[in-house]
């Protein structure tokens, strides 16, 4: 069977080898230059990173939604956490052995920033998969510190409904974070 644009997902759903290998020819370049992007100064690992990346859609294929994401995009995605996580391993394993190869002396706290945006970014998107509503609740409730009985009263609703919608939230986070890298 010939694997092309339409048949791609089905073909990886059945853990058919020769679509792995067209993903590989499509969107190889699309996973090295995000890769790259992020670990330009761990050249070193960024074969080992874009491996991962394959091998995480390769087991996480069934997980995927046709219907609201692109292919594309969704390898875009894996390949960008997948080479935060990289970086920020690497980043720490440098700062504990002081290697002067990464020139960490000169490029320490910009790479920090580079990576505490990052972070901010990653956070935003992956609120950006909850409710309008579940994304405020979220925000009021961990980032501005407020508690359930007051959130309860503003919603009025009962503080058993807001801690099922928080904890909703959460196992649909996790589970997002697991399917793009985040153990």
């Amino acid at each position: 069977m010939k694997i092309n644009h339409e048949n791609v997902v089905q073909e990886l759903k059945r853990q058919n080898e020769d679509a792995l290998h067209f993903v590989i020819d499509q969107y190889g370049g699309l996973i090295k230059s995000i890769v790259a992007q992020h670990l330009y100064q761990f050249r070193h690992v960024q074969d080992e990173c874009i491996d991962d990346v394959l091998l995480a859609a390769w087991n996480h294929i069934g997980s995927f939604n046709e219907k609201t994401n692109s292919l594309k995009n969704w390898l875009a995605a894996i390949s960008k956490y997948k080479a935060i996580d990289y970086k920020r391993k690497y980043l720490k394993l440098a700062e504990k052995q002081h290697a002067p190869d990464y020139n960490l002396e000169s490029n320490q706290a910009d790479d920090r920033q580079v990576l505490k945006k990052e972070l901010s970014l990653e956070t935003e998107a992956l609120l950006d998969q909850l409710t309008p509503e579940d994304r405020k609740l979220f925000v009021d409730y961990y980032i501005d510190g407020k508690d359930t009985a007051s959130l309860a009263n503003e919603l009025n609703v009962e503080k058993s409904a807001i801690h099922n919608r928080l904890s909703r939230g959460r196992k649909k986070l996790k589970g997002l974070r697991r399917i793009f890298g985040e153990q």
